[in-house]
């Protein structure tokens, strides 16, 4: 739930505001709507944006930083090139090798440790979570 911040009560009239009426507020403010479907995830963009119209966005410093970062390496890449990953999966050993620009399994490159996790289960994977990368919650 929202909590309201001094001055800005606008924020806290987005809580009860469905999916299409968070998406109307959006239009009207900043044109094209995102394509979300996730109603808080609208809804907590929504009050970001709002809250640096009023009180200004990331500052300078903020910015440079998050920039000099670069793209986002999928997860998985900084186990090292050459990393085979390997894991029973309904009765047969399923391997997926650590390259340079992605993953291979079965002679195809996939851009993500999901995307070829996924060709695997035949089902949508967490790459990560599928290999035993992540710790599971107790």
């Amino acid at each position: 739930m929202s909590r309201p911040i001094p001055g800005h009560s606008d924020v806290v009239v987005l809580d009860p505001l469905t999916l299409d009426e968070l998406r109307e507020v959006w239009r009207a403010a900043y044109g094209p709507r995102p394509r979300l479907r996730s109603v808080e995830l609208l809804r907590l963009m929504l009050a970001w944006r709002l809250q640096a119209d009023r009180l200004g966005g990331l500052d300078r410093e903020t910015r440079r930083k998050l920039a000099s970062k670069g793209p986002v390496q999928p997860a998985g890449l900084d186990l090292g090139v050459g990393t085979v990953l390997s894991r029973e999966w309904q009765g047969r050993r399923v391997e997926v090798i650590v390259e340079r620009d992605g993953f291979r399994h079965d002679g195809h490159l996939y851009a993500s440790l999901s995307a070829a996790a996924t060709v695997i289960a035949g089902a949508r994977w967490n790459g990560p979570r599928f290999f035993g990368l992540r710790k599971t919650q107790t």
